[in-house]
């Protein structure tokens, strides 16, 4: 059974379509990290929610659970909301170590990734400066 346990945690929405780019991460990430069990949950509007994810993971043996939010940056929902679900993770399952990162976007690696990204996607990467 893997040691690591680790919940991409990301907001959801109506449309799953919307969560086709968090299942190819999810995939990703566990190509990656073959030692860790990586799942996804959603804050609203799709399933599983993270009190389910974090009880899947318990119920199958994990002790030690990192939620990774996927958000680009820490708003209300990584300020306000995942504080009081963790303190209720935390009460409901005590033996339980559960750690948050940072929002994965104000990684230094994810903001430069991003750039990148604009500057291919858009050609500006390849026009001479102040050119338009």
């Amino acid at each position: 059974m893997p040691q690591r346990h680790l919940i991409l945690f990301a907001h959801g929405a109506r449309d799953p379509e919307w969560a086709r780019p968090l299942e190819a991460l999810r995939e990703r990430v566990a190509t990656l990290a073959p030692d860790c069990t990586v799942t996804l949950a959603y804050l609203e509007f799709m399933s599983p929610g993270l009190m389910e994810a974090v009880a899947t993971q318990v119920r199958a043996g994990a002790a030690d659970i990192t939620v990774v939010p996927v958000f680009l940056a820490q708003g209300g929902h990584l300020k306000r909301d995942l504080p009081l679900m963790l303190a209720e993770l935390r009460a409901a399952h005590p033996a339980v170590a559960l750690s948050v990162l940072p929002a994965i976007g104000e990684q230094p690696a994810v903001i430069e990734a991003i750039a990148n990204c604009v500057a291919e996607v858009s050609g500006a990467a390849d026009r001479p400066a102040g050119a338009r």
